[in-house]
């Protein structure tokens, strides 16, 4: 059981700093193409992506616990949620909590993944304005930076999640094995 929790730890670990990784990136490339100033670039591209980073990971919670919220007290609800996201529960333990099946590890239908990636979407370019206007002092900058960066960032952001979804896919599927 220590083990199997060490190594979720790990892959949320892994799953948010590869996140930012990508993050930072993108979000560097993105404001040189507008600013044409690699040292305003350079700022935005590591201070946004650190507070994305952090949002994403409130973000990325909360759609965990919406794709697996079932009816149950609050003590059941609070317990599961832990033990599933640290993948603790063994299948016995799924089945009596979620039927005969236990959880489903179906990649998310095209609608679900588009509403999480608005929801994602807005999060961001929230947070990309409000970066960029910190550091710019332009309105007119960060605006700019705030509508382009977020979009940039959610083509990225779905194909993270989606990668990241079918290795936990597989990871269950080898686990059941």
């Amino acid at each position: 059981m220590v083990v199997t929790l060490a190594r979720s730890v790990q892959s949320l670990a892994l799953k948010i700093a590869s996140y930012g990784v990508m993050h930072l990136v993108v979000a560097m490339l993105v404001a040189f193409a507008i600013t044409r100033d690699w040292r305003m670039a350079l700022a935005i591209g590591v201070v946004e992506p650190f507070f994305q980073t952090i949002a994403y990971s409130f973000h990325d919670r909360i759609w965990h616990r919406i794709e697996h919220r079932r009816t149950r007290s609050g003590m059941e609800e609070a317990s599961e949620a832990v033990t599933a996201r640290l993948d603790v529960m063994n299948a016995e333990e799924q089945a009596r909590a979620h039927g005969h099946h236990g959880h489903s590890h179906a990649l998310p239908s095209l609608k679900k993944i588009a509403v999480k990636t608005v929801t994602y979407g807005v999060m961001h370019f929230v947070v990309a304005v409000s970066v960029a206007f910190a550091i710019t002092q332009d309105l007119k900058v960060a605006l700019t930076v705030g509508v382009i960066e977020p979009l940039v960032q959610m083509v990225f952001f779905a194909i993270h999640d989606r990668i990241w979804t079918g290795r936990e896919a597989r990871r269950s599927a080898t686990q059941a094995a």
